[in-house]
């Protein structure tokens, strides 16, 4: 799953979840731990990004379908990705939300910080978010694009 802050990526992995997929949340994670604002120094955030890889690698050998319910903001990162499973046979498929920035940047001032799902970014960071997100190409692997999502 990729796209920009406030582009459906929770609301669409919560869907695929509700069909059986196991769902990482780098959100959630981060709200389990008791951090209510984003973001995060970048020393906790790659502790958080760890632990989801670690638990991704465990449910894929055990044979879980996972959505991985986070920005993928960059190409480098979604490549990191397809080289963590490679060498477990997996061909991961990127699900990108292609939000029109204005929908975006609406549904994020509309957030009420209430869960993790629903983390609020300043209006200045969530149009910067939307402004460096790299859409991901047919280059990178298996890509279906959707429009986007309704809000929850």
């Amino acid at each position: 799953m990729c796209g920009p802050a406030g582009a459906g990526k929770s609301t669409v992995a919560r869907r695929l979840e509700a069909e059986g997929m196991t769902r990482l949340s780098f959100d959630q994670e981060a709200w389990r731990r008791g951090i209510q604002t984003m973001p995060i120094p970048a020393e906790l955030h790659e502790e958080i990004e760890q632990d989801l890889r670690a638990r991704l690698l465990t449910l894929v050998a055990d044979g879980a379908d996972v959505v991985l319910d986070f920005s993928f903001w960059s190409k480098r990162a979604r490549l990191a990705y397809r080289d963590l499973l490679r060498p477990l046979g997996v061909v991961p498929e990127t699900i990108y939300l292609a939000t029109p920035r204005a929908v975006a940047l609406e549904r994020m001032q509309a957030r009420g910080h209430e869960h993790g799902d629903d983390y609020a970014l300043p209006a200045d960071v969530a149009a910067e978010y939307f402004d460096h997100f790299e859409p991901p190409t047919a280059d990178e692997g298996p890509l279906t694009i959707l429009g986007a999502a309704p809000s929850p």
